[in-house]
């Protein structure tokens, strides 16, 4: 793990902001209205994959005005040195019943699909009313299966990014701004 010695280190660690606040807060606010604009009756349920993505759940939630419940989740993803197989656990389960619920994964960045394809497969056969997948990033570069989102907020080159949930060694994570990480402290 990475340790900074000073806070000049650490602000070094950052090349540049790639997303703004105010662009992430406009960026919320769409996304609110995508899912108020689900609401039938039905419960929804909101999904958040843990550590990336519980600023954007968070921020979210504020501006949602349908009822709505939160879920979290937490996975580690192994994949085989031999090739791009990826094998998903589940670290931290949702604790009750989807069944019924408009399911919405609140996730932080979708790189090369693995890790959420195989979290949809393991929710689909709950039986929600629906399954959707919300993502702050999208980075289509990266993909290695035909995944996309039902909602990408940005869509990002293939740059390593830090900032809202995305850190390096845990580091990072806490800014309100999407920053591109500075490939020399790596």
């Amino acid at each position: 793990m990475k340790h900074f010695h000073s806070i000049e280190e650490y602000k070094n660690g950052l090349a540049e902001i790639l997303i703004t606040e105010e662009q992430i807060e406009e960026a919320v606010t769409k996304a609110a209205k995508y899912i108020d604009d689900l609401y039938d009756g039905s419960p929804i349920l909101l999904v958040s994959i843990l550590k990336g993505s519980v600023l954007f759940l968070s921020d979210i939630c504020k501006k949602v005005t349908v009822p709505c419940e939160l879920g979290f989740m937490r996975t580690r993803s192994y994949f085989d040195s031999t090739s791009p197989v990826c094998s998903v656990s589940i670290t931290m389960d949702l604790d009750y019943d989807i069944s019924g619920y408009h399911v919405v994964i609140i996730e932080d960045i979708v790189d090369t699909g693995n890790t959420i394809n195989e979290v949809l497969k393991m929710l689909r056969v709950r039986g929600p009313r629906s399954l959707r997948v919300v993502t702050l990033l999208d980075k289509p570069s990266r993909r290695v299966i035909d995944l996309n989102a039902d909602l990408s907020l940005f869509t990002i080159p293939d740059r390593f990014v830090v900032g809202y949930g995305l850190d390096f060694d845990e580091y990072y994570r806490t800014l309100p701004y999407i920053a591109v990480l500075n490939t020399e402290i790596i």
